[in-house]
Order: structure tokens, then C-alpha cells, then sequence
């Protein structure tokens, strides 16, 4: 969820599955209660996510010392092979007769979130889709559905008679693919699914022999393809061991321990909640900031082992139900509720919060909506729980040159018809939320004006490190609008639990429960229980 990228690669794995339904609660005891879920279940993460986008792509796969490969996967019969290390090779196949590759694209988003929420609109007017990512994350019309040209042209010709103007075919004709192919005992093999496994369920994975970078997975690993052409490796790892590749490189090392409990609690939690991310690329989580940041065993340290013992199987409840454990780096001095950032049903628990252990402000009385008051907010530096650290309060500047850039880029990226216009002429903030987000930022181009609406301000525009900033005109020279300063605090969507602002409640002797009350209001710890289905 922070702004990390893997050491294996930037573009790492992903896994999905279907969306959880809502989970039954069993009562054990008068102080705990028990889901209807195996704290010991399995999941798949992916951790490589789409192995042969280039065309000369490595892997190198290897055991721990004293344990052995073991790789099984489907020839003519069952085939499987031992090898101490192993190395996956992509080379590009020519096709015997070029193939036409299309979808039909309804949407780019920047979060998974948003996109859900499209998607859900969709089926909600009768087209079947699908979310997916091939870089950024769109809403696919279903493949199975839409699955000859004459159909996807159909539905591309009644969208525009509609008047939708996004929605756009993405085609390609392909006279080569990507296959995978591996050498053991100095045969070569090729399949499209792969299976590696260890006695001691620990291999390796670098991208090059001998690279310093190598991550150690626990469990077993799949290769298998994609919905993009390409493959995905894939970790399957019970969730109390992909909590140690994720609590620290999420939380940080050296975090304040009831920090490092509150953040294995609300990992655990989201995992569980979001298995159903990358249903259509059959896994069910990814290991990068889309999802959480996942790095095997190779940065499991032994306070957040400690704090993930100690609350094995405990999960963040609302009413019974798994919350969505969302979190962030910095709030920049209060959360933000849901509707603030993406569009959706609001969630009760994540609501705005002063992320404050005093009494520094009184949202009910001084309402961030006002933009005098916010004003006065971000130029507030003292009191709050994230004081001290470099992004709580930022000034970035952009020059209006730079600006126009971003947002051409921006727009060229969403097929916007709008994105062939010549010169940004000004930006104006018409709308923010009672917790100071902004919701309706106004763009006036050379072309017409138009507006981008809450998270996709940050997508527009690589200044803002947040969408809680408000704007300063900046004059050069002779130049009476050099460009703008974006003035604001917090790194990221601001929603749910600030890690930054942990460390400091920790600090002050809160426990992990008093931590996490405070940013998800009226939640309860739950455990999860082997007993399902009872």
C-alpha cells in the first residue's frame, strides 16, 4: 500500500480471485469471536506479473541449499524433473498466420477501486465485464461474452450511439508470441504451466544468475499465462507467511512494536477482503502498491514475526464483516473517507479523522470545506501525529509547460478526445469535501474546460503527492503565470490508518486495538476460525 516498488522488479505480481462474500461470525468467547475462515489458508500472489512483455526476459529459479527443485508440469503425460536451480527463458515464436488480439476497453482507472466501481455499473445496465491490468487498470467488456469482432463492433456501435465517447477497441495483430522455455539435464522443455515446488517449501527467484537482489518465496510457485500474452509467476503461501514478506516492508523494520501489531492485523484483514483483484488473470493478489508490498521471507525481521505470532488469525471487523483495511504512508494531518478519494458506497468506519492524539482541530466546527479554513489547516504544522516526517507538509511547483505535459500524458492515456489540446490555461479548486479532499479540481485548456474529479487529480498531475493541497498561482519575470504551487501534506489516498501516524500513538503507549479504533471508528478485532461452515 506505500509507495515501494519490489526489488525483483517495478512491475510486480498480482493475484486474484473472487470477491469474499460477506463472512459469518461464530461466538467463542464473551471477548472474542471466530470467522467462518481458516486463518491457514492459501492464496496466490503474484509476484512476477507479466514475465515476457520483453522479449529476452530471464528467471532464475533455485532451491536452498541441501533441498532440490522440483518441476511438474503437463506433456503428453505428467512430467516432472528435479534440478538444484533452473533458469526461464522467454524467446518471441512466430505465428504460422497473423492472429487479431482485441477487447473492448470501457474504462482506465487509476485504482482498483474506481474501476470496480465502474465495472459494477456496467453490469448494473446489463454488459458483462471484467476488471483487468495490463498497466494501469481497466474495465474490460467480457472476453467470453464479446469473443468474435462482429460482436465487440456490435457493442462499440451501440456505446457511441449512446454518446460514450471513452469506450475504444484495443487492437492488435500479432504474428508473434511469447514462450516460455527452461533447460534440465540439458534438455530443453516448453510448456505454458508450470509447477515448482521444494521439500522445504523455500525457492529463490532473481532475475539473472548471481543477482544480489534474489527473493525467497515461501510455498510453491506457478508460471502461468496471462489475459495480456504473457506470464505471470505466482506465489501460493499461507497467509501467516506472506504476513512476514509484508508487515515489515509495509510498516517499516523498525516501527514501534503495537504499530507493527495494528499493521499485521489490517494486512491480514485486506488481504483476506481483496482475494478477488485479479480473478481474470487467476490469482488473487499482487506484491506491489496496488495491492501490498510483498517481498518473501528476504525482508522478514523478527519484531514484525513477533507481532504476527501474536495475533495469528486476528482480523479487522465491522458488524461481522471483514472491513476494507485500507491504509496509507501519511494523511497529511486527517483520513479520508472513502467517497473522498474514489467513487462508491461510502464504508462507515473510514471516516475523517483529525489524526491528532490531542485536540488540534474540530472538524465540526471548522469544516475543511471552506477553503479559507483549509487554508489555515495545512499551514497548521504543529499537533498532529505525523509532525516530523518529510510528508506531512509539502510545496511542490510546476511550471505550466511541465503541467500541460502531465496532463496530455494523462489524457492520451484514457483515449480522451480532449487530449488534443495545445496549452493549459489555468486550474481552479471548485469543490472539496468537508475533510479538506479535493473533489472537483476545474481545467481550462486553449480547447474548453473540463473537470477532474478526486483521485484523478493525482493521475493528471505528478506534483500533487495527495489530493488535500490547495493552489498558489506563481509569477516569473514578465510571465504573470509562470505555473502553480501545489501546497498540501500527505503521501498517498489518505484513507484508513496512517503508518506514520501509528508509530507516534504507538510511541505514546497506545495498544494496537486503541491504534486501530481510532482510525476505523467502531470496528472490532475478531479471530478467525478453522471451524467453517459450522
Amino acid at each position: 500500500m506505500r509507495k515501494n516498488t519490489s526489488p525483483l522488479r517495478k512491475r510486480s505480481l498480482v493475484l486474484g480471485l473472487l470477491i469474499l462474500p460477506p463472512v459469518c461470525i461464530f461466538g467463542v468467547t464473551a471477548s472474542a469471536k471466530a470467522i467462518a475462515k481458516p486463518a491457514e489458508k492459501e492464496i496466490k500472489v503474484g509476484v512476477v506479473q507479466r514475465f515476457g512483455d520483453e522479449p529476452t526476459e530471464q528467471l532464475q529459479l533455485e532451491a536452498v541449499p541441501g533441498d532440490r527443485l522440483t518441476l511438474s508440469f503437463p506433456a503428453q503425460a505428467k512430467q516432472t524433473l528435479q534440478a538444484s536451480k533452473v533458469t526461464l527463458e522467454v524467446t518471441m515464436q512466430p505465428l504460422p498466420q497473423s492472429v487479431l488480439s482485441e477487447r473492448v476497453v470501457l474504462g482506465t482507472f487509476r485504482s482498483f477501486e474506481t474501476a470496480e466501481e465502474s465495472a459494477q455499473r456496467w453490469r448494473a445496465v446489463g454488459i458483462p465485464v471484467e476488471v483487468a491490468q495490463p498497466e494501469r487498470w481497466q474495465v474490460w467488456a467480457k472476453r467470453d461474452v464479446y469473443r468474435t469482432p462482429i460482436l465487440r463492433r456490435l457493442l462499440m456501435g451501440s456505446l457511441q450511439a449512446k454518446g460514450d465517447r471513452l469506450a475504444y477497441l484495443d487492437s492488435q495483430v500479432m504474428q508473434e508470441i511469447p514462450k516460455v522455455s527452461w533447460i534440465v539435464n540439458g534438455k530443453r522443455y516448453s510448456n505454458n504451466v508450470l509447477d515448482i515446488s521444494t521439500s522445504k517449501n523455500l525457492v529463490k527467484v532473481s532475475q539473472k544468475e548471481g543477482d544480489r537482489q534474489s527473493v525467497t518465496y515461501p510455498g510453491s510457485l506457478r508460471l502461468q499465462p496471462n489475459a495480456y500474452g504473457s506470464y505471470t509467476l505466482v506465489n501460493n503461501v499461507d497467509v501467516e507467511s506472506y504476513l512476514r514478506g509484508v508487515v515489515p516492508n509495509e510498516i517499516g523494520a523498525k516501527a514501534p512494536y503495537t504499530a507493527v501489531e495494528a499493521q499485521a492485523i489490517i494486512a491480514r484483514t485486506y488481504a483476506l477482503r481483496n482475494l478477488r483483484r485479479f480473478a481474470i488473470d487467476n490469482y488473487e493478489l499482487c506484491a506491489d502498491i496496488h495491492c501490498q508490498v510483498y517481498k518473501g521471507l528476504s525482508g522478514a525481521v523478527p519484531n514484525s514475526d513477533r507481532a504476527i505470532a501474536a495475533t495469528k488469525g486476528q482480523v479487522l471487523t465491522y458488524e461481522d464483516k471483514l472491513v476494507d483495511a485500507l491504509y496509507s504512508s501519511t494523511t497529511g494531518g486527517v483520513t479520508a473517507k472513502f467517497s473522498d478519494v474514489w467513487n462508491g458506497q461510502d464504508r462507515p468506519y473510514l471516516q475523517p479523522v483529525i489524526d491528532s492524539a490531542g485536540s488540534v482541530w474540530n472538524l465540526s466546527r471548522q469544516s475543511l470545506a471552506d477553503e479559507e479554513n483549509f487554508q489555515r489547516f495545512i499551514n497548521t504544522k504543529q499537533g498532529f501525529n505525523e509532525v516530523g516526517w518529510k510528508m506531512f507538509r509539502w510545496r511542490k511547483q510546476s511550471s505550466m509547460e511541465d503541467l500541460t505535459k502531465d496532463l496530455r500524458k494523462y489524457l492520451e492515456v484514457n483515449r480522451s478526445p480532449i487530449a488534443r489540446f495545445k496549452q493549459l490555461q489555468g486550474l481552479q479548486v471548485v469543490e472539496r469535501s468537508p475533510g479538506g479532499r479535493i473533489l472537483r479540481l476545474t481545467v481550462q485548456t486553449d480547447i474548453g474546460t473540463f473537470d477532474l474529479l478526486k483521485d484523478d487529480i493525482r493521475s493528471a498531475f505528478s506534483a500533487p503527492r495527495s489530493t488535500l493541497f490547495y493552489l498558489e498561482p506563481v509569477k516569473k519575470g514578465d510571465n504573470p503565470l509562470w505555473g502553480y504551487a501545489f501546497v498540501g501534506g500527505g503521501f498517498g489516498h489518505g484513507v484508513g490508518l496512517s503508518q506514520t501516524g501509528s508509530y507516534r500513538l504507538s510511541a505514546l503507549g497506545w495498544s494496537s486495538k486503541r491504534i486501530l479504533n481510532f482510525y476505523y471508528p467502531g470496528t472490532e478485532i475478531q479471530v478467525l476460525s478453522a471451524r467453517a461452515n459450522r
